[in-house]
């Protein structure tokens, strides 16, 4: 009877134990599958992820009608020194993109050279380590390739996100980092869109092609044509923008190496203003083009100028950069491994 009573016991509790587990699973799948499946909201998102010794910040844009179940492209827009993730989205309108045509526009903010103190446009800059070694002596410790790819990694995790349609764009120093990391991170970029930036990478390779599209205005006086040390349309100059360029067409040619494209265009159009060189045929159908606007300044084309005139010249509404670049995107997907 004892044993009997024993077993039962011993039975009642085994089964009280599986059925608590069983409960806790369901519980968790169901939160899993409930967070997973629940789309985030439209607008903006922010979040920080811990990369090294540094917490790191990016914003996600999300667009009306993103359900979490249908896969998005993803544009990565790289801001200019000195300014942010919130001054890039304001400067270029990719947001109000995304919203038109349904992507993920992504915000990432680089660090100051000093990150224990408030960061400001002149006196202590977010600046992209794009390999120039300008900056900051502290700087240049920063794994700005290391935060983007831990930052894609952690949107792939939050977001539906279509893995063979990732793209990179940024300005001026945001520029030059997205030749960067476009080159360092090429098995999981489609395309990057540089816009008045220069490539410090020597020498350049890439895992796989990369296309590009490059804009930048012919009256820049931080990017200039022809090379040379940057300065501010006043003349002046500081620290951060006293290494000379190289000329904008070596960034080019350098670009289309590495993706096998002729060192000479195979289109050349000009219309208003505007100038397009097409360089292909290129590996794997890839392309490289190259746009110049006739009188514009330090500013994105088609575009908001949060800094006046008198220090990075005039605006232009020759093109918009931002539908350029998007329909340029559109036309370079990156092939998934399955």
């Amino acid at each position: 009877m004892h044993a009997v009573q024993k077993l039962t016991n011993t039975t009642m509790g085994l089964l009280l134990g599986v059925v608590i587990l069983l409960g806790c699973m369901s519980a968790g799948t169901g939160l899993a599958a409930t967070t997973q499946a629940k789309p985030a909201s439209s607008g903006d998102h922010k979040f920080t992820i811990r990369v090294g010794e540094h917490d790191r910040d990016y914003t996600v844009h999300v667009p009306p009608g993103y359900d979490g179940k249908n896969s998005v492209p993803v544009v990565v827009m790289l801001h200019g020194g000195g300014g942010t993730g919130k001054t890039a989205a304001t400067e270029t309108g990719w947001g109000a993109k995304a919203d038109e045509v349904g992507f993920l526009a992504v915000f990432p903010d680089a660090m100051p050279p000093d990150p224990t103190k408030r960061s400001h446009f002149s006196r202590n800059p977010r600046l992209w380590n794009d390999g120039s070694d300008r900056f900051y002596s502290g700087q240049n410790a920063v794994d700005d390739v290391g935060f983007l790819n831990a930052m894609l990694d952690d949107v792939l995790a939050r977001f539906a996100v279509d893995q063979g349609r990732i793209f990179l764009a940024g300005f001026s120093n945001g520029a030059s980092m997205s030749f960067r990391a476009g080159a360092e991170l090429s098995k999981r970029i489609a395309a990057i869109a540089p816009v008045a930036g220069a490539s410090w990478l020597e020498p350049l390779a890439l895992e796989r092609p990369v296309s590009m599209v490059y804009i930048t205005g012919t009256a820049d006086p931080l990017n200039l044509i022809e090379g040379g040390a940057p300065k501010l349309a006043t003349g002046g100059s500081d620290k951060v923008r006293a290494k000379a360029k190289p000329p904008v067409r070596d960034s080019i040619l350098k670009w289309a190496k590495a993706l096998g494209c002729p060192a000479t265009p195979q289109d050349t159009s000009e219309a208003n203003g505007v100038r397009t060189e097409i360089y292909r045929p290129c590996q794997d159908g890839a392309e490289v083009n190259y746009i110049t606007v006739e009188g514009l300044g330090h500013t994105w084309a088609g575009g908001k100028s949060l800094l006046p005139e008198f220090m990075v010249g005039k605006r232009s509404d020759k093109i918009n950069a931002t539908n350029v670049i998007w329909e340029f995107f559109q036309k370079h997907p990156k092939k998934v491994n399955p």
